[in-house]
C-alpha cells in the first residue's frame, strides 16, 4: 500500500475530539515555540498539526479538525492529494534544483503552458515563476513599470497584497503589516473600492468615483498599473458591484495603464472558475497567482500579455528558487487534478450548499449582515443588528467557539468584521452540514 493510500485511509473525513482544543501536547509545543519564535510570527490557532488529508487536519493530540481555512486558500484541492504527493516524490528523485535561469527543465514550461491556456483564449500570455504571492506582486509592478516607463501604482481600498516593503505599502491596512517598519514605498495611490454593502453604489457609480480620485491624486499619465483583487481576500471577500471592474479595465486601456489582477487568493479554481476575473467579464493584462497553484509547495507566477512580458531584458527577471522543479511538478498535478475531477463544478457545488446554509443562519441571526463570495471563497459579515457597524467581538467569539468544537475558521476585513470560508474543493456535503451546525451553536451561545 502506498504512503498516499495509507494517509487517505487513515484520516476519516469527519470531526473528532479526543482532548480539549488546544490539547496538552499542543500546549507543550506552544511553550517551546514561544522560546524560539518571535511573536511577530503569529498563529491564529495554536494547535500543532501532525498530519492531514483532504479537509481534515489531525493535531498532535489526535483531534480531527475540519479545516475551513486551508492555509489561507492554499489547499484548494485538499491536503496530501495523492496525485500531488506522487508527482512531487517522483520529481525529487530526478532533480530538486538547477536554477531555471541556468539550466532549464520541462515542469517550469508545463506550468507556464497551463497558465497561458487559462489566462486568455485570444492572446499569447507568458509566465515568470517565483516563490510567493508577495514576490508575484513585486514582479508584476516591476514588469508594468518597465513596460510603461511610469512609476505610479494604483491599488484599492481594503486591498491586501503582502508583507514585503512594496506590498505592505500597497496594503490598505497598515496594522500589523507596515506600521513601525520604517519608510514605506512611494508612488502608491489607494483609491476607493466598490463595497456594495456599505457604499450603496452601482458599479458604474463606484468606478466613476475611483477614476476621479486617481485622475486627481495620481494623474493617469504617471500610473504604471492598477493592481486589484477581483474578489478581495484579507479585505473581507468583498465582491464588487456589477460593472465596476469592466469600467476600470476600459479606463486603464484608454490611458496605457497595465491592469493587473491579483489572483493569489481567488485564483486556481477557488471561485468556481479557474480565475476569479472571469466572473466579471474582464481580461487583465497581467495575472498574479500563488497559494493554491502547487498543492502546498511554494510557487507563484506572473502571467501576462507577451508584449508586456517581453519588454524585460534577459537577466532582468528570475530568482534562485523561482519555479523550483519539485514545486512545478506539483503544480502540473494540481492542474491535471482540477481538469480530471471537474473541480470547477465541485467549487460551484460547495457555493450552492454553503450559501444556502449560511443564508438560513442569516434569517435566524440578524447579526449576519451579508453572505457573499463565489465558489469555495465565501464570507459572511457580522454587524451590530440594525446598523452597518462592524462587530469584531462577535466574530472573535464565533471563531473561538468553533475552534473549541474542532472547526477551524478565520476572520477577514479591515475591522475583522467577516468570517471567511476557504474549504477544499473536495469538502463533502456532510462536512459542510457539520460546520453549519457548529456555527448555529456558536451564534446561539453568543
Amino acid at each position: 500500500m502506498s504512503e498516499a493510500t495509507v494517509s487517505e485511509s487513515s484520516i476519516p473525513q469527519q470531526r473528532l475530539l479526543v482532548t480539549e482544543i488546544p490539547g496538552p501536547r499542543s500546549q507543550e509545543l506552544h511553550a517551546r515555540r514561544q522560546a524560539v519564535v518571535p511573536p511577530g510570527v503569529h498563529s491564529v490557532l495554536p494547535v500543532y498539526i501532525d498530519r492531514a488529508h483532504d479537509s481534515i487536519v489531525v493535531d498532535v493530540d489526535g483531534n480531527h479538525i475540519i479545516d475551513v481555512c486551508g492555509g489561507i486558500g492554499v489547499m484548494t484541492i485538499g491536503h496530501t492529494d495523492a496525485s500531488v504527493v506522487a508527482a512531487a516524490r517522483e520529481q525529487m528523485g530526478k532533480v530538486t534544483h538547477t536554477l531555471f535561469t541556468m539550466t532549464p527543465y520541462e515542469p517550469y514550461v508545463q506550468v507556464a503552458e497551463y497558465l497561458a491556456k487559462y489566462a486568455s483564449q485570444q492572446e499569447t500570455y507568458k509566465t515568470l515563476l517565483v516563490n510567493s504571492g508577495s514576490e508575484a506582486v513585486e514582479n508584476g509592478v516591476k514588469i508594468a513599470r518597465k513596460f510603461t516607463g511610469r512609476p505610479g501604482v494604483a491599488v484599492l481600498e481594503h486591498a491586501y497584497h503582502g508583507r514585503t516593503l512594496l506590498t505592505s505599502s500597497m496594503n490598505y491596512k497598515a496594522v500589523p503589516y507596515a506600521a513601525g517598519y520604517g519608510p514605506r514605498a512611494g508612488n502608491i495611490y489607494k483609491a476607493p473600492n466598490s463595497y456594495p454593502l456599505h457604499d450603496g453604489l452601482t458599479g458604474a457609480e463606484a468606478a466613476a468615483r475611483t477614476i476621479a480620485y486617481l485622475e486627481k491624486c495620481a494623474g493617469a499619465e504617471d500610473l504604471a498599473c492598477l493592481v486589484f483583487e477581483p474578489i478581495q481576500g484579507e479585505g473581507g471577500f468583498i465582491v464588487p458591484a456589477d460593472g465596476f471592474l469592466p469600467a476600470l479595465a476600459e479606463w486603464c486601456r484608454a490611458n496605457g495603464i497595465v491592469f493587473i489582477a491579483d489572483e493569489v487568493q481567488a485564483g486556481i479554481a477557488r471561485s468556481g472558475k479557474m480565475f476569479a476575473f472571469e466572473h466579471f467579464g474582464i481580461q487583465p493584462d497581467l495575472v498574479l497567482t500563488a497559494k493554491g497553484i502547487a498543492g502546498g509547495l511554494p510557487l507563484a507566477g506572473v502571467t501576462g500579455r507577451a508584449e508586456i512580458m517581453d519588454k524585460s531584458q534577459p537577466g532582468g527577471l528570475g530568482g534562485t528558487f523561482g519555479g523550483n522543479p519539485v514545486a512545478c511538478a506539483a503544480a502540473v498535478a494540481v492542474f491535471e487534478t482540477i481538469e480530471r475531477d471537474n473541480l470547477l463544478l465541485e467549487a460551484q457545488r460547495i457555493e450552492a450548499t454553503f450559501s444556502a446554509g449560511l443564508k438560513a443562519l442569516q434569517a435566524k441571526y440578524p447579526a449576519i449582515a451579508e453572505v457573499r463570495g463565489h465558489g469555495a471563497m465565501l464570507a459572511f459579515e457580522l454587524t451590530k443588528p440594525g446598523t452597518t457597524e462592524p462587530d469584531a467581538d462577535l466574530v472573535a467569539s464565533i471563531i473561538d467557539f468553533a475552534a473549541k468544537q474542532g472547526v477551524m475558521l478565520l476572520s477577514a476585513g479591515i475591522y475583522n468584521q467577516a468570517i471567511r470560508l476557504l474549504p477544499s474543493l473536495k469538502m463533502t456535503d456532510e462536512l459542510i452540514a457539520d460546520i453549519l451546525s457548529v456555527l448555529d451553536e456558536a451564534f446561539a451561545a453568543a
